[in-house]
């Protein structure tokens, strides 16, 4: 019987400090939208983010790879002296998130259970779409994660690849944008769903047009915002939310510093991006080899 992710770090973690940061990884950029909620709901928390631009994207490839990257970055951050580690990664969080908590001495948590907890709380009938990349959909994490919640919700899958170049071009309001929002959400609207998740950290970028393509009886769901909200949770669960007003650091890290990077970040996090860091990632092991 699978463990339940929520509580499956219950009694395994270490006492942390509330005075180190927040670790957050993606394969790549999208995961700044959760870093960018994170700011906002925990404006004094310091973060490091490490965006895996080497090796992305994750989706095609094997889950036993996926799990060891997730894996490296996990390593990685924690030697960067974190206290929590958020996969802001639809794929790693659904391969590689019980791995990970399995072998990390702080709270680990994943982009895919917050947003599906806040869905079937919002549903009144109990029908919920998910749209996010040809991988996450056709691996059915969020279909799977949802029925553990009950047997009676009815779930309505749809990818939509396109939604990650807009989402990275800045082409948030532009009418070919609106006119591929159509084509991708009307099957959606078809379906009479009343609650639509937004299953991929880019897609919080294209809220507006999604939001009015879907209409206004279709509640978003926006896993970025809900997993800064549920990190809050954990935080104040374990005792370590910061207790005093201090400036908050923000480090940034890549794998591989690609092709208008610092732009594209910025638009993602709505400010200035600071500093920007390679690492040599492939250098990360976790000390307990036989793990994979």
């Amino acid at each position: 019987m699978p463990r339940n992710p929520s509580n499956f770090q219950e009694n395994l973690v270490e006492k942390g400090d509330p005075r180190k940061a927040i670790g957050v990884f993606d394969s790549g950029i999208g995961g700044l939208t959760v870093v960018r909620q994170i700011h906002r709901i925990l404006p004094h928390e310091s973060t490091v983010y490490f965006g895996d631009t080497a090796r992305v994207p994750y989706g095609p490839k094997s889950e036993k790879l996926v799990r060891r990257f997730a894996l490296q970055n996990s390593q990685f951050l924690l030697e960067e002296g974190i206290k929590a580690i958020v996969i802001a990664c639809n794929t790693a969080s659904s391969v590689a998130l019980q791995t990970v908590q399995e072998h990390m001495p702080v709270p680990v948590m994943g982009v895919i259970e917050p947003g599906v907890k806040a869905a079937v709380q919002t549903t009144k009938t109990g029908k919920i779409g998910v749209i996010g990349t040809v991988g996450t959909i056709e691996s059915e994490a969020y279909h799977q994660a949802i029925r553990r919640h009950g047997s009676t919700f009815k779930v309505f899958g749809q990818a939509c690849p396109l939604f990650v170049p807009l989402a990275e071009e800045g082409w948030v309001d532009r009418r070919p944008t609106l006119l591929i929002a159509e084509a991708y959400l009307t099957p959606l609207k078809k379906q009479n769903i009343d609650t639509l998740i937004l299953g991929c950290t880019h897609y919080p970028l294209l809220k507006l047009v999604i939001s009015k393509v879907m209409g206004p009886d279709i509640t978003l769901i926006d896993s970025a915002e809900e997993t800064a909200r549920e990190l809050r949770a954990l935080l104040q669960k374990r005792e370590l939310l910061r207790r005093h007003r201090e400036d908050a650091r923000r480090t940034y890290y890549v794998s591989d510093v690609p092709h208008r990077f610092r732009e594209v970040a910025e638009r993602f996090l709505g400010n200035s991006l600071g500093s920007v860091e390679r690492v040599d990632i492939e250098k990360y092991e976790n000390p307990k080899k036989d793990i994979l």
